[in-house]
């Protein structure tokens, strides 16, 4: 039998039913409650006439409701679109919009996101609430009018489990397609590699719009654990968390860790039943990360993926984290792909094998490789070979031992605290700022987010604009992650013969003598 969401929660309903499956402040969600409530959403997005594979968007912060409506979706062979809630209403809309979602679930937190998009939705033919409404029904009110019978429907392995949109070069976000396949390729097996079992108590606080909230969440459910699902990261209760449930396995970004043992008197909490913290997807100073492993006292695990890949591919395990001696250099590699994903480094231009040590781009194929992205096949033609190869637009390069090390990115992509931000979006807003006559983005160091956004602006002549200015105008435009937090000036930026901005010449000044340009 074909692993699927609809499978997770109907198999450990039936063999564990009365475990908890998601605690969330004080409210317990059993397995059986999970399985009823996700066969009464499967039942209502049958009744609205929903075909298998169509897609209906999720718009809130984390809360249960997300996975009611994804393994409902499952159940029904209906795709959930997780909408990344920090963007801009505009943004929001473009995402339903190119998904073509015939249903959106929308939070109380974002009612006057959904009343300025509302006019610009094109494919929505329902509007569900998870709260009061004047205008549109209650979440609970549309889920009691359907019965908790599992329809039952099936679904294939190349059929799509879950789209989550990735940004690309062009500005527009891209819906990455992960296919049963793909999931079920990642899920029952890595969290061994993880310390994951049954009697797991797993965090759940990386957004449920990144594969590293969504997935991460789903290798404990796999596995029939206990998840501790939190709406958004505050670092006290977060710590609070790791006692008051003994939470046996973490996921955090590196911007977590340095908020996470900056609060007074980290270390002297109680994280003894902590078996691993993974961490990835931005940049870790070797300090935050000693300081982590420190304080929390267990193995410390690094992952590299994207989420074209269902997210992680390779992972530095415990054991390679020695901050000390012949091996400390290992603390700035990514590991070795696991025992199913096949890695490749490849000369830009030749598509030929580099050999070991020299930088080329990232190449992986395995199972876990997304089916595409939704809707744009040239785009998917440009990252998935006829060979299923993906392109990562990573560089780097594999010693001899076979770990890779990350050295640079082979596009521009800015990763800042784990947020996937794209300068050719940042720049075309930033072009309709009257004092810009041109403008580059790139990512600078930062200690704290790994990169944050700088712009490089060259001024219109005689018309003057101060940093504080620029950096106001992008925020009216574009989520906040996304817009500058410097500005620095200047007479003219370099371009090649063709116009082509080169972004690494800009790059240099501010990452000069440093050995790793890319986490």
């Amino acid at each position: 039998m074909s692993w699927t969401l609809g499978r997770i929660v109907r198999e450990h309903a039936r063999g564990r039913g009365d475990r908890p499956m998601i605690t969330y402040g004080e409210r317990v969600i059993t397995w059986s409650e999970m399985d009823a409530r996700s066969s009464r959403v499967a039942q209502g997005l049958l009744a609205a006439g929903l075909a298998e594979q169509t897609r209906v968007a999720f718009l809130d912060k984390n809360g249960p409701e997300y996975f009611e409506v994804l393994f409902g979706g499952g159940k029904a062979n209906v795709v959930n679109v997780a909408v990344n809630w920090r963007l801009t209403a505009a943004e929001m809309a473009y995402v339903i919009n190119d998904a073509e979602a015939k249903i959106l679930f929308v939070g109380p937190d974002f009612l006057g996101h959904l009343e300025e998009m509302e006019g610009s939705l094109k494919s929505v033919e329902k509007i569900v609430v998870l709260g009061a409404h004047a205008r549109h029904e209650s979440y609970e009110a549309w889920l009691a009018r359907h019965p908790a019978d599992d329809p039952g429907r099936t679904s294939a392995p190349d059929d799509v489990a879950m789209q989550l949109y990735t940004s690309g070069t062009t500005g527009l976000p891209k819906g990455a397609m992960l296919t049963n396949a793909s999931l079920g390729t990642l899920l029952p097996y890595v969290g061994s590699f993880w310390h994951f079992d049954e009697t797991s108590v797993n965090l759940v606080c990386m957004p449920l719009f990144h594969i590293g909230g969504s997935g991460w969440a789903l290798v404990g459910m796999g596995r029939g654990c206990h998840s501790i699902l939190v709406r958004e990261f505050v670092p006290q209760e977060i710590l609070a968390a790791l006692e008051q449930h003994r939470i046996t396995n973490a996921l955090f970004v590196p911007a977590m860790l340095q908020f996470l043992t900056m609060v007074p008197a980290t270390a002297d909490r109680n994280y003894s039943a902590l078996r691993s913290v993974v961490y990835g997807a931005s940049p870790i100073t070797n300090e935050v990360l000693v300081r982590s492993m420190k304080a929390f006292r267990c193995p410390f695990i690094q992952v590299y993926g994207l989420t074209e890949t269902t997210g992680a591919i390779t992972q530095l395990p415990a054991a390679d984290h020695e901050p000390e001696g012949p091996r400390a250099r290992l603390l700035r590699s990514a590991g070795k792909p696991f025992p199913w994903v096949e890695i490749r480094i490849v000369e830009p231009g030749s598509g030929q094998d580099c050999a070991r040590g020299t930088v080329g781009e990232i190449w992986t194929r395995s199972v876990q490789n997304f089916k595409g992205y939704w809707g744009k096949p040239e785009e998917t033609a440009r990252t998935l070979d006829a060979d299923r190869w993906l392109r990562t637009g990573d560089a780097g390069f594999l010693d001899e031992d076979g770990y890779l090390f990350l050295t640079d990115r082979v596009k521009d992509m800015i990763i800042s605290g784990g947020e996937n931000v794209y300068p050719a979006e940042v720049e075309n807003a930033l072009f309709d700022h009257p004092a810009i006559a041109d403008v580059a983005i790139i990512g600078v160091p930062d200690d704290r987010w790994g990169e944050t956004v700088k712009a490089i602006v060259v001024r219109k002549a005689g018309v003057d604009a101060q940093p504080r200015d620029i950096i106001a105008f992008a925020r009216d435009r574009l989520a906040h992650y996304k817009c500058p937090t410097s500005v620095d000036f200047a007479e003219s930026l370099p371009r090649n013969p063709s116009g082509k901005l080169l972004k690494r010449e800009l790059r240099e000044r501010y990452w000069k003598g440093r050995e790793r340009r890319i986490n």
